[in-house]
């Protein structure tokens, strides 16, 4: 494409490729990573071998933790954790309810304005617990003596702001409240350190490129003061099929779900992919991408929410484009009202410009 074009297509930059070789060949110029990430074909070929095993040896497979803990292991090497320090499961939802039971009555949770319901809701629903929210820009210094627990997101869901995570720890840290860290818009493109938090959870259907169903939850050195209730929270899960868990499990492992077998099958592939490619050449590709983005669609006449060095940009009073951008292929989401673009490995500098030229299209 030509540069210095006036509607406002970046096409005199550098052009950048997709991460992931052969592992991505979508029918689609896919800009909806903030909704559901792309399976990798090692992971959907490991899902297909693994449906076509259940039918001789049913749907736990012939081995039904060592998928799961091979996932455990890769997403702790993603959040630089040691493997003992994460469970796995399902849901966000499903863990943060797991939190939210083991806060005690009066505890006060503080929450971004807006905050995903996922993260919020199992501390709405909790009785006893009182619940405060304050603007995400505002929040290490709504932090106050009292403040039990300061759960938020790394990055938001609707606009694609990331929060001063170093701001809400010193805030939490000197007012003695623990933090909870949802990583599912941030895990897969920004680099994390799981271990500066009490708590992280991720849904890994997004950026870790994952099926829906596997979900993550890192603890800190005190874990918590209660266990899940299924078997697989047992020492010995096969022994613990019965009756009361004698023996928890060691570390975070005692707060596993029984997991969905499939999601964790493709899940070690897609983890596994993201480690070899390396989060930090996954960030610079993915913002180099949106910049290009916010650069053009800003000459386009269009000003994008501020969500500086994020992956997700969302651009008001767009949301009519969302018919004739799927109408050209192009999977992207509205969110508000406004138009939310999200960029990752399999994006290349050509979906950037395709975008453009189609939002471009009603001025010509």
């Amino acid at each position: 494409m030509d540069g210095g074009r006036p509607d406002g297509h970046s096409g005199g930059m550098q052009r950048i490729e997709p991460l992931g070789g052969d592992e991505f060949a979508p029918l689609t110029t896919f800009l909806n990573t903030a909704g559901s990430g792309l399976l990798p074909a090692r992971s959907a070929a490991a899902l297909r071998a693994a449906v076509e095993e259940s039918v001789s040896y049913g749907t736990m497979g012939q081995d039904y933790f060592g998928p799961a803990d091979a996932s455990r292991a890769a997403f702790a090497r993603l959040m630089d954790v040691a493997p003992e320090r994460v469970a796995i499961g399902g849901a966000v939802a499903v863990h943060a309810a797991l939190i939210a039971g083991s806060l005690p009555d009066g505890a006060e949770v503080l929450v971004p304005d807006g905050e995903f319901s996922s993260l919020v809701n199992p501390f709405a629903a909790r009785s006893g617990i009182k619940l405060r929210t304050a603007p995400l820009a505002e929040l290490a210094d709504a932090v106050r003596p009292g403040t039990a627990l300061v759960a938020f997101s790394a990055v938001q869901a609707l606009d694609g702001r990331i929060a001063d995570m170093a701001a809400v720890r010193a805030a939490a840290a000197a007012h003695g409240a623990r933090t909870l860290l949802d990583a599912t818009q941030a895990a897969g493109w920004l680099p994390l350190r799981g271990g500066d938090f009490d708590y992280v959870v991720c849904g890994a259907f997004k950026w870790l490129l994952c099926p829906r169903g596997a979900s993550f939850l890192v603890c800190g050195d005190d874990g918590l003061e209660a266990l899940h209730a299924g078997w697989v929270a047992g020492a010995n899960p096969y022994e613990s099929n019965y009756g009361p868990i004698r023996e928890p499990a060691p570390g975070a492992r005692r707060y596993d779900e029984p997991h969905a077998h499939y999601s964790y099958v493709a899940a070690a592939q897609s983890l596994a992919l993201l480690n070899e490619i390396g989060i930090e050449t996954v960030y610079a590709h993915n913002i180099a991408l949106a910049d290009r983005y916010r650069e053009g669609i800003t000459a386009l006449g269009h000003t994008p929410l501020p969500a500086p060095g994020s992956a997700i940009v969302s651009v008001p009073g767009l949301a009519d484009a969302a018919d004739r951008l799927a109408a050209a292929g192009i999977r992207i989401a509205v969110r508000a009202g406004s138009l939310r673009a999200a960029f990752h490995l399999y994006n290349s500098s050509d979906d950037v410009d395709r975008v453009l030229e189609v939002v471009g299209e009603r001025r010509r």
